[in-house]
């Protein structure tokens, strides 16, 4: 198996906060949500994010959230 990534090299170079895109991936994940849904949850808290940014995110990071929920 390999090696984990610790949490600042996997969110390194991101223009959001690590806290913003965990949200968004999990609510994602977790609820019935539309990418666009979360645009506008995100807008009601000041952030403007592209649903194609929400998209990447989700494509990105649903591979290590498995790897370190079944570890």
């Amino acid at each position: 198996m390999s090696k984990l990534k610790s949490v600042d090299e996997l969110f390194s170079g991101r223009h959001f906060n690590r806290d913003v895109i965990i949200l968004c991936v999990r609510w994602y994940l977790r609820y019935k949500l539309s990418l666009r849904d979360l645009v506008e949850m995100m807008a009601e808290r000041g952030l403007s994010v592209a649903h194609t940014t929400i998209l990447r995110w989700v494509k990105r990071y649903t591979p290590e959230f498995v790897k370190r929920a079944l570890m």
